[in-house]
């Protein structure tokens, strides 16, 4: 989007830029503080109980946001609407990447044959039914029943995509019952989640040996702000007020870090450009907004 069609819908661009400012200037850097007091032996074992305790992504804030419009998945000129008219794009980088490392013929028409792929935060299956088309077995997990039931209700519309296996769990639930894939996905999700350092690990606990990820997200950008959040949200009015918090995105540095400490490496990172305005995306260089990786499991 140019950046004179953006500054004509917001209005003032001083008045604008100075908002971005006080933004900004009241982003919390740590809620945490210091502990001065030393623990005792019982706060040691009961810190280290807990740390040997799967850590939930859960945002009960979040889960909140998305029950509210878990009825307009299907509805593509309704909150859905970008993630529709980004969908092809993410296949197509999806696409390209997995038959790559898996050495599939991209041409064919069912690529993804004997690959066992998982969602994490499928939503209403918007990713799972294009991906069981291209021939995998997929299973798509969310962590509300609306979101779920819709799932299943739209997938059951075609004999294809009712193959879909559809949980209403976590990526934690997951990894309790040992569950491995081929391939792990997870969608417009990690700036949703509670940790998303613990989130990324889980994921990657779900992946076999040699297998991949793949992750799209939102970074934490000043552009991402303007487009993401002032232009989506409040003044074309995309997406519900209050969908994203800028504070909770995270950049590309930061992911393939969290990632890589979780042994998963990054291969691939490409940009997603979607226009607001013709309602088209397309793959670019340019990651300042959204943005996708694919990555690698490397536990050896």
């Amino acid at each position: 989007m140019a950046s004179n069609q953006l500054l004509r819908a917001i209005g003032d661009p001083n008045r604008f830029f100075n908002a971005i400012r006080r933004f900004f200037s009241h982003q919390p850097t740590s809620t945490t503080p210091p502990s001065s007091v030393e623990s005792s032996p019982s706060d040691i074992s009961k810190s280290a109980d807990k740390k040997s305790q799967p850590v939930s992504s859960l945002n009960e804030l979040e889960l909140a946001k998305f029950s509210a419009i878990a009825d307009t998945w299907w509805d593509r000129e309704g909150p859905c609407k970008p993630l529709h008219a980004m969908n092809p794009t993410r296949l197509a980088f999806i696409c390209s990447t997995l038959c790559r490392h898996f050495r599939k013929d991209p041409s064919v028409a069912r690529p993804f044959e004997g690959l066992n792929i998982v969602d994490v935060g499928c939503g209403g299956g918007i990713l799972c039914e294009p991906l069981v088309r291209m021939g995998a077995t997929v299973t798509g997990i969310d962590a509300l029943e609306k979101n779920v039931k819709i799932a299943r209700l739209h997938a059951d519309l075609d004999p294809v995509t009712s193959a879909i296996e559809y949980c209403c769990t976590t990526a934690e639930s997951l990894v309790k019952e040992q569950k491995m894939f081929d391939a792990v996905i997870s969608l417009e999700v990690i700036e949703h989640v509670e940790d998303p350092a613990e989130f990324c690990k889980t994921l990657a606990a779900l992946t076999n040996p040699g297998g991949a990820t793949v992750i799209s997200t939102i970074n934490r950008s000043l552009r991402s702000f303007a487009i993401a959040i002032v232009l989506a949200e409040y003044l074309l009015r995309l997406l519900p007020k209050g969908t994203h918090q800028w504070s909770s995105f995270v950049t590309p540095a930061e992911l393939e870090l969290m990632l890589r400490r979780a042994s998963i490496n990054v291969q691939e990172t490409a940009g997603l450009v979607y226009n607001p305005f013709t309602g088209r995306c397309s793959l670019s260089d340019d990651i300042s907004v959204n943005f996708i990786v694919f990555g690698t499991e490397n536990s050896q």
